[in-house]
């Protein structure tokens, strides 16, 4: 708890939970046992309030561990995770680069034929496992076409 609380004429049950470090609800079920002394009432809007007194007696037996009742209790620090459920986190996982096939795309619609960057991508993949690099690029367009007329042949002859 900071030794450095500025106090307020009058503070609200959250201000004062939230001064000594304390959920709201917490801080009601220490005034309901006798820890801490009951708000009073504002004679306005009748809502609980702590006056200046009463801060200082709040303040005072959080910082000795022992309510104004005089029995001693521990305080728990307050967790900063409350409510949060942790997502482990995984590594994104690397897009495959679908423009590394535009050039073949290009060859390939230059000779009137349709084909996906995907179909392009698994034919490369099946074929060609060590990568394209370093092969010449018309040996390249040659087996991807000999595959995709295998895979899809237009002519049936029945």
């Amino acid at each position: 708890m900071a030794e450095n609380i500025v106090m307020k004429s009058v503070v609200s049950v959250t201000e004062m939970a939230a001064m000594v470090g304390l959920s709201r609800a917490r801080f009601y079920q220490l005034v309901k046992r006798g820890t801490f002394p009951a708000a009073d009432l504002d004679a306005v809007s009748n809502r609980p309030c702590y006056g200046e007194e009463k801060q200082r007696l709040i303040l005072e037996a959080r910082r000795r561990n022992r309510g104004v009742d005089g029995v001693p209790l521990l305080f728990y620090a307050r967790r900063r995770d409350c409510g949060r459920v942790k997502v482990p986190t995984r590594p994104a996982k690397p897009k495959g680069n679908r423009n590394q096939y535009a050039e073949l795309l290009g060859l390939l619609q230059q000779v009137k034929i349709t084909t996906t960057a995907a179909q392009v991508e698994a034919v490369v993949n099946e074929l060609y496992p060590q990568g394209i690099d370093g092969i010449d690029p018309g040996k390249v367009i040659e087996a991807i076409i000999d595959r995709l007329s295998g895979l899809n042949p237009t002519d049936k002859v029945g």
